[in-house]
This record gives C-alpha cells, sequence and structure tokens, in this order.
C-alpha cells in the first residue's frame, strides 16, 4: 500500500473548493500526488499527465511480457489440430458455416 503524508490527502468537499490550487500544485510539481478522501476512506488520486502516462505505459508493458510468457509456456506443451479437436466435440467439418 502506498503511504500519503498528511499534505497529501484533501477531503472531496475541500477539492470542490479549492480544485485550481490543488490541480496547480501537481502541474508545477510542488505535489507529486493529492489523495482525495471521502468519508474518511481515500477515494482517488490525482497525478500529473507525465506520471500517469508512464504508469500506463509500465503496465502495458507488464501486460506484453506476461502474455509472452503464456506463449512462452505454450510452446513446449502437447498441441492437437483443428480437425481433431472438431472430431473430439463431435462437430462435423463440413457443417460449419464459413
Amino acid at each position: 500500500m502506498i503511504a500519503y503524508r498528511k499534505d497529501e490527502i484533501i477531503s472531496a468537499s475541500d477539492m470542490a473548493r479549492t480544485f485550481s490550487s490543488i490541480l496547480n500544485s501537481i502541474t508545477q510539481k510542488t505535489k507529486e500526488k493529492i489523495a482525495i478522501s471521502r468519508n474518511n476512506k481515500l477515494e482517488a488520486v490525482i497525478i500529473g499527465i507525465e506520471e500517469y502516462e508512464a504508469l500506463s505505459e509500465a503496465r502495458e508493458l507488464l501486460e506484453h511480457q506476461e502474455i509472452y510468457q503464456i506463449i512462452k509456456e505454450r510452446e513446449n506443451g502437447k498441441t492437437i489440430s483443428h480437425d481433431e479437436m472438431l472430431s473430439r466435440l463431435g462437430i462435423d467439418k463440413n457443417e460449419l458455416a464459413i
């Protein structure tokens, strides 16, 4: 879990009242992040666009690495042909609509 300093947490009602100054603190990089709380529960975080884009790219890279790993694991596994799969499922290849 990410830790937030007291000055990085703002209530939703205070956020609504001071949105412009909060946005300025993020865009001018005087604050890295602002956590918004509602009913004493953290609900959202505001971060700069550069940070968001970097996080999105990192997440996408991780997804690609996971897919690559799955493909590598399956490369050496047992496979069957399309015709064999149809046969196992009791499907007549000639009855398939193409």
